[in-house]
């Protein structure tokens, strides 16, 4: 494994529909002690875990249309004001499979335009989550062209609840399509480092899956072997209080 690779970026999800406040605060706590670079949390976490990371270097993202991005784009844009209003420093958006499978690629287009440039306005990061389901080879080729006209940073392989082999495939044929020009983030269910490598290998930049706290140890290891022993861990609940 390469040094570059190991650079992947890792983010912790907290995207379940049942996930809690309670949940929220692992979630918090794991991303800050092994410092992992993102939280990507639902739209209605987005302020709690804001408070959270507040004064911290970490990253917070939360899902667009997710999460099978069916929404009309007028509802995607005022769920994105709202979240980067709540904190969000990057949103994931679901693209409207249904226009991109009718070959209207002017709806797609307009919809991705809805929230990135909404994310741009407020010097956000903005990526698009490219199959919400079975598509073809061929759909992905376009959305990817889509999204790139669009001015997306990044593609995500799905709404992150494949499996790792399937999501390493994923990341592998996307950045065949779009390396170089926009970054691939493989969202999946790792379970182990092997796979987290894995991933990187196939040319996934930003890696994101639900991290066990020993899982997050590990990846954080892999990816700073020479680095001194960790600090004491952050009072994630300081700022909240």
């Amino acid at each position: 494994m390469t040094a570059l690779r190991r650079t992947a970026r890792l983010e912790h999800r907290l995207t379940r529909p049942t996930a809690s406040l309670a949940e929220l605060d692992v979630a918090a706590r794991i991303v800050l002690d092994s410092e992992l670079t993102t939280l990507l949390v639902s739209p209605w976490l987005v302020k709690p875990a804001a408070r959270l990371l507040a004064r911290t270097p970490a990253r917070l993202g939360t899902v667009i249309g997710f999460p099978n991005g069916g929404q009309v784009a007028a509802v995607k844009a005022f769920e994105a004001s709202t979240a980067l209003e709540h904190g969000a420093t990057q949103l994931d958006v679901v693209l409207n499979a249904g226009a991109l499978a009718s070959g209207d690629d002017e709806a797609v287009l307009n919809d991705m335009l809805a929230v990135v440039e909404m994310a741009h306005s407020a010097l956000a990061t903005c990526g698009v989550i490219i199959r919400a389901g079975p598509v073809s080879e061929e759909l992905l080729r376009r959305a990817c062209r889509l999204a790139a006209r669009a001015g997306a940073a990044y593609v995500v392989t799905s709404s992150g609840d494949e499996p790792a082999s399937s999501t390493v495939e994923q990341a592998r044929f996307l950045h065949g399509i779009v390396g170089g020009h926009l970054q691939v983030k493989a969202a999946g269910t790792f379970t182990d480092l092997s796979q987290i490598a894995e991933a990187a290998a196939a040319g996934a930049d930003r890696i994101s899956t639900s991290f066990s706290a020993e899982l997050a140890a590990e990846a954080h290891a892999w990816q700073h072997p020479a680095t001194t022993p960790a600090s004491p861990r952050a009072d994630v609940g300081a700022a909240a209080r």
